[in-house]
């Protein structure tokens, strides 16, 4: 015969093996879904965009220009140890004689001034080779945030191309360059290593430290006859 305390205890031992039972079935469910979601994940079906975030460097957009590095150990070069093009990508008359002869007078060296065949917006567009960088970064600071482009030439001369922001260099005495102190990587720039070079522009003009091919200014103009 069974008494009250055998049946309570049966009782209480059914109970616990249900819920026992219904734990069980709902982790094996979670299980099941886990495992449904990272085979949708791994084979692509499902994305995640957390994963997205944070995990790999985004590629740039189109139409921007990655910014190189510095070298390691690159310092600012003496301004007569370089040597600038400077064309006129403004269509303002004389824009690229007047700028040669602002870089002359800081003491860089002119090597052909002429006009852009495609036009800049911004201040000016500095291009140059892996052996100019130092360099560039030189004539950089001596612009309101010029953009720094790197193409496949072998030499250290460095292309100015100046652009309709243009409105004359950045004062000397706000420059601060040290020959002992290399410069510091800016933000979000690569190595160059790591940048597809574009291509070294065609020679505009052979004409050494004149206008070359640019249009003069009004009042550069000789008089006929």
């Amino acid at each position: 015969m069974t008494t009250d305390p055998d049946r309570a205890r049966t009782l209480r031992r059914r109970h616990m093996h249900e819920r026992q039972a219904v734990i069980f079935g709902v982790l094996l469910a979670a299980l099941a879904l886990a495992g449904l979601g990272a085979a949708a994940v791994f084979t692509g079906a499902l994305g995640v965009p957390f994963l997205a975030r944070g995990f790999s460097t985004p590629a740039p957009e189109a139409g921007t220009t990655a910014v190189p590095c510095p070298p390691e150990g690159a310092a600012p070069v003496p301004y007569a140890q370089v040597t600038v093009n400077v064309f006129n990508g403004a269509s303002v008359p004389g824009l690229a004689a007047q700028t040669a002869a602002a870089l002359t007078e800081r003491g860089f060296v002119v090597g052909t001034t002429a006009n852009s065949p495609a036009s800049v917006t911004g201040t000016a567009r500095l291009t140059f080779g892996a052996a100019g960088v130092a360099a560039a970064y030189t004539l950089a600071a001596q612009l309101d945030k010029p953009v720094l482009v790197l193409d496949a030439r072998a030499d250290a001369t460095v292309n100015m191309t100046v652009g309709t922001g243009y409105v004359g260099l950045v004062s000397a005495d706000l420059i601060a360059l040290d020959p002992a102190v290399p410069f510091a990587a800016p933000a979000g720039c690569v190595p160059i290593s790591q940048i597809t070079l574009a291509p070294v522009p065609a020679k505009t003009t052979d004409a050494p430290v004149q206008d070359g091919a640019e249009t003069p200014a009004p009042g550069d103009t000789p008089a006929a006859g």
